[in-house]
């Protein structure tokens, strides 16, 4: 499986934080799956590590580097996935999410046939097919 990893799921795993669940780490750690990071996640973790670095433990820097060095593969952005963003949709008697990180993450997922792999409870709303919470 190709799976792309949402910006705190690759954070708690490259930190081997106890937030990350055991399915994400099985899916993680299983050899025959591909694991991608997004340029989207190091631009995240930029923006929020310097906002409140005792809640991001590193900058974007040894983010990018621990995530290759990890095995990671890192994915760019393209026009076709900012495109994309505007094809997620979500029902309007859900709660709203207004992060635009996590859009752009389920539309490079989409795009490129991977799985997203995310713990936050309101990108299951978008009923992407991609998507798997963990």
């Amino acid at each position: 499986m190709n799976l792309l990893l949402d910006t705190h799921i690759a954070i708690w795993a490259l930190d081997d934080a106890p937030q990350l669940s055991e399915k994400a780490r099985e899916l993680i750690l299983d050899p025959n799956n591909t694991i991608y990071y997004s340029t989207v996640s190091v631009w995240e973790v930029m923006l929020k590590h310097a906002r409140r670095p005792d809640e991001i433990p590193f900058g974007e820097k040894d983010f990018s580097e621990g995530c290759r060095s990890a095995g990671f593969i890192p994915l760019g952005l393209a026009d076709k996935h900012i495109l994309a963003v505007s094809t997620l949709s979500r029902p309007d008697n859900v709660k709203e999410h207004n992060d635009p990180f996590d859009r752009l993450l389920i539309a490079q997922a989409k795009v490129e046939n991977l799985s997203f792999l995310t713990h936050d409870e309101l990108i299951p709303d978008y009923n992407e097919r991609c998507v798997i919470p963990v």
